[in-house]
């Protein structure tokens, strides 16, 4: 079993924002899969299969900062060892397209993982980093302003989310 956690914030005014690429990834995973949500752990779970595999599909709707408590409180549900959470997260450290699974490691200042970290009593989950790029030159946002912006029609979205869920889909059957 995968507990498969997509970041973002709750509310209609940050659906399309690039901090909630995570939400975006997972809401992909449950429309490919037949996935129907309902409200628990502090958040928005879905349950699927990708080839005999259950994947429990989770937004946490807790608001970034305090991702930690819905992620816990499902992995505790679920018997789900860290080592088996992936949390799909946003990466302004990153290019904008450019995708990373990564186990453990540091938290780059990425408040919805420290608390993950912190509630998990671990930093060993797997992480797939989705690179939504920086202001460009002449953008005077900061980064925090920028990733709570909506994605610009020339970022291609739908093309980065597809290919995310298809790397989240890939990971769990390698995993298989």
């Amino acid at each position: 079993m995968l507990l498969v956690a997509g970041l973002g914030n709750p509310g209609r005014e940050y659906e399309r924002n690039r901090h909630n690429a995570g939400h975006l990834v997972v809401d992909e995973l449950a429309r490919r899969h037949g996935g129907s949500w309902k409200s628990k752990f502090s958040g928005r779970l879905s349950e699927i299969k990708l080839d005999g595999e259950k994947l429990v599909l989770l937004k946490p709707e807790t608001f970034m900062n305090d991702s930690g408590r819905s992620v816990a409180a499902a992995a505790r549900f679920f018997k789900i060892e860290p080592q088996d959470v992936l949390v799909v997260h946003d990466e302004g450290d990153f290019d904008l397209g450019r995708l990373e699974i990564k186990h453990g490691g540091g938290l780059a200042g990425h408040n919805g993982l420290r608390s993950i970290a912190q509630e998990l009593g671990t930093q060993e989950f797997t992480r797939l980093r989705i690179g939504v790029g920086r202001p460009e030159r002449g953008d005077h946002r900061t980064l925090a302003d920028y990733v709570l912006a909506d994605f610009e029609p020339h970022d291609e979205a739908d093309a980065l989310v597809a290919r995310a869920a298809d790397s989240v889909e890939a990971f769990a059957l390698e995993r298989g």
